[in-house]
């Protein structure tokens, strides 16, 4: 009982202490009494406190990351959701900006040539119809296409419709081996023959004119045909990138490089008709002549006003000349 009682005194008395120390400490300046005592306890237990700080702050740190360990993934998995979704939206707005610059260029070209065109997506490729190079698009008969209509991008000719259906058709290309195209040099107006190789990127032409001039770089567009099928006039082929054998050669031979890149086709338009020429008018720009009445047995044929006009009222005096009609019905003064 008496240890009971002890130690409840003992306690009482080191909290007594500990408030009076505290209210002293609170109510102490650099100058109070506990300094001296407080220098000596950070003296003391500072190098301690720093070498435990030191041990135990990485053990610290290590369980704190586990616990932020979830957060963390769950962050890196946002932020990783967010760029593969910007992504997506810069590949989107590409694919969008190219495709509304093909058809400004389809646009300017049909415009230059004064077609009438309608746009379509090419949707598929393969070969079709015993063709090696062909693609389908998304326009047919219900949109006017038939067969043997031009197709063109803004850039060229891509090749012509082999075969229409109600919703699609089916085109062969230009670079199929089958495939053959009327062409001319756009700088001298040679006419030749161009045909597919096969090859994306190469075409060959045949020049009619063996002695035609021909240089690097020459381009080279669609001779035309009536009614533009199958092909209109003036849309352009390639460039001249090779020129095998010399000028007077009947193998002489052009290599052309197509305007257009097949592999890249996306949208294109098909030509439904091409610009209409003007009637063609005599060389002379003179009316064409016009039948005139049968001459009655009893009467004399009026003079046309053409011949009236023609006719001069005094006989030249160096020819002699019988006169006309007119003359015989009216005489002349002199």
């Amino acid at each position: 009982m008496r240890d009971i009682q002890r130690g409840r005194v003992v306690l009482a008395i080191l909290v007594l202490i500990s408030v009076t120390f505290i209210l002293l400490d609170l109510r102490g300046s650099e100058s109070g009494p506990l300094r001296p005592l407080r220098a000596l306890g950070e003296a003391v237990l500072g190098p301690l406190e720093r070498a435990t700080a030191t041990v135990v702050a990485p053990t610290t740190d290590f369980f704190r990351s586990l616990s932020q360990l979830g957060e963390k993934d769950a962050r890196i998995a946002q932020l990783e959701a967010e760029q593969a979704r910007l992504t997506a939206e810069l590949e989107t707005m590409e694919y969008d900006r190219d495709r509304a610059r093909a058809v400004d260029e389809l646009y300017g070209l049909v415009s230059a040539n004064d077609y009438v065109t309608v746009p379509a997506q090419v949707i598929a490729v393969g070969p079709a119809q015993g063709f090696a190079w062909t693609v389908t698009i998304d326009a047919g008969q219900r949109d006017g296409v038939q067969r043997d209509m031009s197709v063109i991008t803004g850039q060229g000719l891509v090749g012509r419709v082999v075969s229409a259906g109600p919703f699609t058709s089916t085109v062969v290309l230009i670079i199929d081996a089958t495939s053959s195209v009327g062409g001319r040099l756009a700088g001298t107006s040679q006419i030749g023959i161009v045909s597919g190789t096969g090859r994306q990127d190469v075409l060959q032409m045949q020049l009619l004119d063996p002695l035609a001039p021909l240089d690097i770089d020459d381009v080279v567009v669609t001779f035309g045909s009536e009614g533009g099928r199958p092909y209109a006039p003036g849309i352009p082929i390639g460039r001249v990138s090779e020129i095998r054998g010399t000028q007077g050669q009947l193998t002489r031979m052009a290599v052309l490089q197509p305007w257009v890149d097949m592999s890249t086709l996306d949208i294109v338009g098909v030509v439904l008709q091409s610009s209409e020429r003007n009637p063609r008018e005599p060389l002379d720009g003179a009316p064409l002549p016009t039948a005139s009445p049968s001459p009655s047995p009893t009467a004399s044929p009026s003079p046309s006003p053409a011949a009236t006009s023609s006719a001069s009222p005094v006989p030249s005096p160096s020819a002699t000349t019988l006169p006309s009609p007119a003359e015989s019905a009216t005489p002349a003064v002199p």
